[in-house]
């Protein structure tokens, strides 16, 4: 196995390992790290004979869920969950996340939003000081289409550059799950407040949700090249 997926998959059967137990409700995130957390909580489940509901955040972790067998619900059954494992594109020190790489940002922040526990599990490649050291393709920020210009020129205002994110195998922009545009805010701002900057994207007309989590995860599992996994936890002021 490549080096990197070997280190996701240490992360995401350490998280699940360390965190699920009888009677446990689960959100399932999206991403290719996931598909190891998800192929591992489905053996555990298995061998404990568990029944634990889990709730997706895409149509592809719906897919994992069904593809595995495991107990599919929804936050109408499941409006509170005890754990949601997901993946990330950056981490900083403080564990604020960038998230949204894969055009899921709004149903996964959702779901985060109601979990006990944010358990984010990914390679040592996601570890960075600040945001914007390794991840440079910009934070996600999913857009009403008709309104994407405007946020364009607003973000862009605030320093650095927003694209509109296009498809790669059809024409035309990429379409959420949702029915919208993402745009990647490639920011050019140093020592940024994100929880003030989160909180002021998200006041514009026509965004729906942003890429940053921020005061959200519980736990950090980097998986790291020598099969060893480094865990970071939130700090309790």
């Amino acid at each position: 196995m490549d080096p990197a997926e070997q280190s996701k998959k240490v992360a995401a059967c350490k998280a699940i390992d360390d965190h699920i137990k009888e009677n446990c409700t689960v959100g399932i995130g999206s991403g290719s790290t996931i598909v190891y957390a998800v192929e591992h909580l489905a053996k555990k489940i298995q061998k404990d004979n568990l029944q634990i509901p889990c709730v997706p955040t895409s149509i592809q972790a719906k897919q994992l869920i069904r593809l595995h067998k495991l107990c599919l619900s929804d936050l109408e059954e499941t409006p509170e969950l005890d754990f949601v494992f997901d993946g990330a594109d950056e981490v900083d020190s403080n564990l604020t996340l960038i998230k949204g790489g894969g055009g899921c940002l709004t149903q996964e922040k959702i779901v985060a939003s109601c979990t006990k526990k944010l358990i984010i599990v990914a390679d040592h490649r996601k570890d960075s000081k600040s945001l914007g050291t390794n991840w440079t393709k910009g934070i996600p920020i999913e857009v009403i289409p008709m309104a994407y210009v405007p946020i364009k020129n607003r973000l862009e205002a605030m320093g650095g550059v927003a694209e509109l994110r296009m498809a790669k195998a059809k024409a035309g922009p990429i379409v959420t799950d949702n029915g919208n545009f993402i745009l990647d805010w490639k920011f050019n701002i140093s020592n940024a407040d994100w929880k003030a900057i989160d909180q002021k994207i998200t006041c514009f007309p026509g965004v729906v949700d942003t890429g940053l989590f921020v005061d959200m995860a519980s736990k950090v599992y980097f998986g790291q090249p020598d099969g060893t996994v480094t865990v970071r936890e939130k700090k309790i002021l």
